[in-house]
């Protein structure tokens, strides 16, 4: 019997067993929020970009509620600090709605010390969609991706509603960060998914209004993390979003390293790039280099004689901006520890004047870049 097929056998046999038990306990409180520190840099102006790297925390994705609650918290804070203009484009991290998958689960969820021991609480209170799933997952790692395709519909629906919600709310657009869905698109302004679609890395733009525009961003470079239960996407059709600010591409993470991406979007005048770094305390470790394929662009001796946090300023967005059509853009990296899982990042802006860094604190920072031109 192959592994994962003994494997799936023994979590649906223990996932029977505990039904009960796990549905039985509430989901915890959502936790109180850390304070945010706001940085701004640029003359004032109508327009701007705004890195935002929220503090997540696992309670944080017990429901919709607590989530769209949560993000809000940022938002607010800028709109007390009188940043949000209605040429506002406020940037959240990749995988800011993934974790979404564990959205109204079981108490044991949330109280799992590991990514490991959540799937396997999830996995228990949903034996049979998850069993349904792993048959007929395609992809290396079937646990994953059946955990994520069992709740991809459920997931979108509710990534849609938090972000049209605070678009709307706040009155700017918001770049959604990322969120893993199986057969995600567009369909009558709604994310709609499809089961027998691949696994993807995706994000959403939203108007002012709250709607959503008519194009998913795809992740082109998965990382090796990822790479076992997500798809690769094609750079054709990459969209460029028309907004109150001007057009903007948007690059999830390492797509940002990649001199490609950047070609298939010329002639956005802003770009957003929303980022998740691993683990916790690497940003000031010598950088290792590509875990996507070395560009021809960069000498590979720079690995090891950078530290990360000078690598993401050179060969990222900092450094990339000045061969594009772009005249301002912004990174945000999403902080805090979910199921043991610490994660490292400093916003970062850049444009003809040069690259701004936010200051690295222990809570929630938001950098603001004041756009002119």
């Amino acid at each position: 019997m192959p592994r994962w097929l003994l494997f799936t056998a023994c979590i649906i046999t223990a996932a029977l067993a505990g039904w009960s038990f796990w549905r039985a306990l509430p989901a915890p409180a959502a936790p109180l929020a850390d304070p945010i520190v706001i940085t701004q840099t640029g003359s004032v102006s109508g327009t701007n970009l705004i890195a935002i790297d929220p503090v997540m925390r696992t309670e944080d994705y017990a429901s919709t509620g607590a989530f769209t609650a949560r993000l809000a918290d940022y938002l607010e804070a800028a709109r007390e600090a009188g940043v949000l203009t209605p040429r506002t484009i406020a940037v959240f991290p990749e995988h800011i709605g993934t974790w979404l998958v564990a959205a109204d689960a079981p108490r044991g969820v949330y109280r799992a010390a590991s990514v490991e021991g959540a799937m396997t609480a999830l996995i228990a209170a949903n034996p049979l969609p998850f069993a349904g799933s792993v048959l007929t997952s395609p992809e290396a790692d079937r646990a994953a991706a059946a955990v994520f395709r069992m709740r991809s519909a459920d997931m979108a629906e509710r990534y849609q509603a938090a972000f049209s919600a605070l678009a709307e709310d706040y009155g700017i657009t918001l770049v959604a960060g990322s969120v893993v869905l199986a057969g995600a698109r567009i369909e009558d302004g709604r994310i709609v998914t499809a089961n027998d679609g691949p696994l993807e890395n995706v994000s959403a733009v939203f108007a002012p209004d709250g709607r959503v525009h008519g194009a998913l961003v795809r992740k082109v470079y998965p990382i090796p993390s990822e790479a076992g239960f997500t798809a690769a996407a094609s750079l054709e059709d990459y969209p460029v979003f028309e907004t109150p600010a001007g057009r903007l591409g948007v690059l999830i993470c390492a797509d940002s390293w990649h001199p490609d991406v950047y070609a298939a979007l010329e002639g956005a005048d802003l770009l957003a790039v929303p980022a998740f770094l691993q683990p916790g305390g690497v940003w000031g470790q010598p950088w290792g280099g590509y875990v996507t394929p070395w560009p021809d662009d960069v000498p590979r001796e720079d690995a090891g004689r950078l530290s990360e946090g000078e690598a993401w300023q050179t060969h990222a967005l900092a450094g990339r901006l000045q061969d594009s059509s772009a005249r301002a853009g912004v990174t945000a990296f999403l902080g805090g520890s979910l199921w043991g899982m610490e994660s490292d990042g400093a916003a970062i802006a850049v444009d003809a004047d040069g690259v701004h860094a936010a200051r690295r604190t222990t809570g929630g920072e938001i950098l603001v870049m004041w756009v002119t031109g």
